[in-house]
């Protein structure tokens, strides 16, 4: 897999002339590839996001692994549901 911060480099890169015509310019359709790049960009960025954030978690989980092995605390019994049911309003 490519590196993704030279990959987001080069995304930014590659959308430079066309931010000069459209701001400089008022070249609308460079206007039209800097909004569809961005939105490239944004895509891309939020694709970076969560792998690292997954990256974390499995890190996270690779290091909780051994404490899962101790034995967990038995459960309390729930109680009936008879007596979690909520008595019938009386009608007036």
């Amino acid at each position: 897999m490519a590196n993704p911060f030279k990959t987001l480099k080069d995304l930014i890169h590659s959308l430079e002339d066309d931010f000069d015509k459209s701001y400089d310019k008022n070249n609308s359709a460079a206007g039209t590839r800097v909004r569809k790049g961005m939105q490239e960009l944004k895509n891309h960025a939020q694709s970076i996001r969560l792998e690292v954030q997954n990256m974390k978690n499995d890190a996270k989980a690779g290091a909780a692994a051994p404490a899962a092995k101790k034995a967990a605390p038995a459960a309390k019994k729930a109680a009936p549901a008879a007596a979690k049911k909520a008595a019938p309003a009386k009608k007036k």
